[in-house]
């Protein structure tokens, strides 16, 4: 029998420079970045993803500044030298409750960042500079759009850029095309918080996240709801990146990639002293995931407390704090790091239990609220979870598609209501 090993799993952090977070693009100095990209590089890491700043890339919506698009290939270099590959993240946009958008989308100018023709030629434009840029060089693996740019599409932001369903998809289907005539063949991807998968009615679908793009992109938050209502070692819990990562599952094709691009511990709800328990567990259940590219943690550094008025759980987040001193999550993920350095990748769990998933119409998925924490799919997948099951989703419109259904092993088909 031949034998095919598991590709390399990517094991990396989101970079949150330990200086200014990402104001040091105001005041950059690289021999801050070197000595970060250090301290992740001795943890035995393999990547970083960066995030530009758009106000600052593209300031006017003709400008893109040649400085900064400088910096930007610096920082990709300077992780070439330390043996990390790099992500880069275009529109940003959003990062930890700061909400970072360009002049000439606000207050007078105001227009739809997803829908304005003029706006998108001038997203498009940006994006293909930027990969563009980079495209050349080794060690870059590829764009994201930007960091949960579908929290602007709907509520609760307080000022939204509504859209349709239809127009999100063609939003993003411009972009990652963009993408890929200005760096072909990189690893192209677009990025949402949990609305994608939990909220009815959102414009940005499971199936934008689980279609387009080079692989499906989860950014798993317990601070969701989840924590609060099942505990932070609830099975549910520990086990929730696991649930997004087979979640996707239900609208993609068989054998597509997943990236846990975002992940975290966040306090009090994960105890300080309890974080390296929480990430121990989270990176031993999404390992059990069959096709996970990677699992990019949040976040490389703390953000440091001379810096004011973010929600007090993002200053703490970091593997290692401001100072670029470990903590006891840091040294979690140097171990697995290790572990998956010495023995490879384990192999995945043959999910042969499917849970039949019921939200409508499979393209815009109205009932996506049994998805979310306290709904009854979720509710049912966690309660296997607790009993040792390892299932994975299925939605109900292909339960007589035996094709998909032997594609992704699956041998049995339960219903949430017969979960107890």
């Amino acid at each position: 029998m031949n034998f095919t090993p598991l590709p390399p799993l990517r094991l990396g952090a989101n970079y949150t420079p330990s200086v200014g977070w990402f104001h040091h693009w105001l005041d950059f100095e690289i021999d801050d970045v070197r000595r970060d990209f250090d301290s992740l590089a001795a943890l035995g890491l393999d990547h970083v993803r960066v995030f530009a700043l758009w106000p600052l890339f593209q300031p006017n919506r003709t400008l893109i500044r040649p400085r900064a698009i400088e910096q930007l290939g610096h920082i990709v270099d300077a992780a070439a030298e330390r043996g990390l590959d790099v992500a880069v993240d275009a529109l940003q946009g959003h990062l930890s409750s700061f909400d970072f958008l360009p002049s000439w989308l606000t207050t007078w100018h105001r227009r739809n960042m997803f829908t304005d023709p003029d706006v998108m030629e001038g997203e498009a434009r940006y994006i293909e500079t930027l990969a563009a840029s980079l495209a050349d060089r080794p060690n870059f693996i590829g764009m994201t759009l930007g960091n949960e740019v579908n929290q602007f599409s709907d509520r609760p932001h307080p000022d939204p850029h509504p859209c349709t369903y239809e127009q999100a998809g063609r939003w993003l289907e411009r972009l990652l095309a963009v993408c890929e005539r200005a760096a072909p063949g990189r690893l192209h991807t677009h990025s949402e918080y949990d609305a994608v998968w939990f909220q009815g009615g959102h414009p940005f679908t499971p199936a934008h996240a689980s279609r387009l793009g080079g692989a499906t992109t989860i950014h798993s938050w317990v601070f969701n709801g989840t924590a609060q209502r099942y505990g932070r070692a609830g099975a549910a819990t520990e086990h929730h990146a696991e649930y997004l990562i087979e979640l996707s599952r239900a609208w993609a094709e068989p054998g597509r990639p997943v990236w846990l691009q975002e992940v975290g511990a966040p306090a009090p709800l994960i105890p300080g002293e309890y974080a390296a328990e929480f990430t121990n567990a989270t990176m031993e259940n999404a390992l059990t995931c069959e096709g996970l590219y990677g699992i990019t943690w949040w976040c490389s550094h703390d953000v440091s407390r001379e810096l004011a008025d973010f929600p007090e759980l993002e200053y703490s987040l970091g593997l290692l704090t401001s100072d670029r001193e470990v903590k006891p999550a840091g040294q979690t993920v140097a171990e697995t790091a290790a572990r998956l350095r010495t023995a490879g990748r384990p192999e995945p769990v043959r999910r042969s239990t499917g849970l039949l998933l019921e939200v409508g119409d499979e393209e815009t998925a109205p009932g996506r609220p049994t998805c979310a924490p306290g709904g009854e799919f979720y509710e049912a997948w966690a309660r296997l979870a607790a009993d040792g099951v390892r299932a994975t989703a299925v939605l109900a419109g292909r339960a007589e598609d035996t094709g998909h259904l032997a594609a992704r092993g699956i041998t049995e088909l339960i219903s949430p209501l017969d979960v107890k």
